[in-house]
């Protein structure tokens, strides 16, 4: 058990969230970073909030790119970034796997729990589909569709009521802001 005093994480889903929708993005020069992403990112960080990329990428699963390609892209969105973003996870698997990280499973919120000490109940999940709301309620956060990405689509098709509905990510940190006082 670490014995540090926890706190609340953003879970941020990253393609149509923190950047462009590009179908199985393999290439960093097809990376584009929305404009909103390092000012709310940056703010959330002021406020005290762990950053924590959580993503879906079978693409590796399907042999479309490989790991060394999408540590690639990660590495420069950290240099985009100024480095704020904590930690990466990310599921290789196919949907059809039956794997414990791809979301909506907790895998991959689980093994950020064990790295860091997260207070999971002030924690938020933010993304543009119905599995990244799903995961959120899965694993006991606060949730946010943002509407970015293929959001739009997957508001007509929730399963799942999110906490709110917001038209990108910029506007969703401000939800986060309005509705929790982070207390470290």
């Amino acid at each position: 058990m670490n014995n540090h005093i926890k706190r609340p994480a953003i879970f941020l889903d990253r393609d149509g969230t923190l950047i462009e929708e590009v179908n199985f993005l393999s290439r960093v020069e097809d990376l584009r970073l929305y404009p909103f992403t390092l000012p709310a990112l940056e703010s959330l960080k002021r406020a005290g909030y762990l950053l924590i990329v959580v993503t879906n990428q079978s693409g590796i699963g399907r042999g479309i790119y490989d790991e060394d390609a999408m540590h690639a892209i990660h590495n420069a969105m950290q240099s985009e970034l100024d480095n704020i973003i904590d930690a990466f996870y990310f599921c290789p698997h196919l949907p059809c796997d039956g794997c414990a990280c791809r979301k909506p499973g907790l895998g991959m919120i689980e093994a950020a729990c064990r790295d860091f000490p997260i207070d999971i109940g002030r924690s938020w999940m933010v993304g543009d589909k119905n599995i990244d709301i799903e995961l959120g309620l899965n694993a006991g956060t606060s949730t946010i569709l943002v509407r970015t990405g293929y959001g739009t689509q997957h508001q007509a098709l929730l399963q799942d009521n999110p906490d709110f509905i917001a038209r990108d990510f910029g506007e969703a940190h401000e939800q986060i802001l309005l509705s929790a006082e982070v207390v470290l």
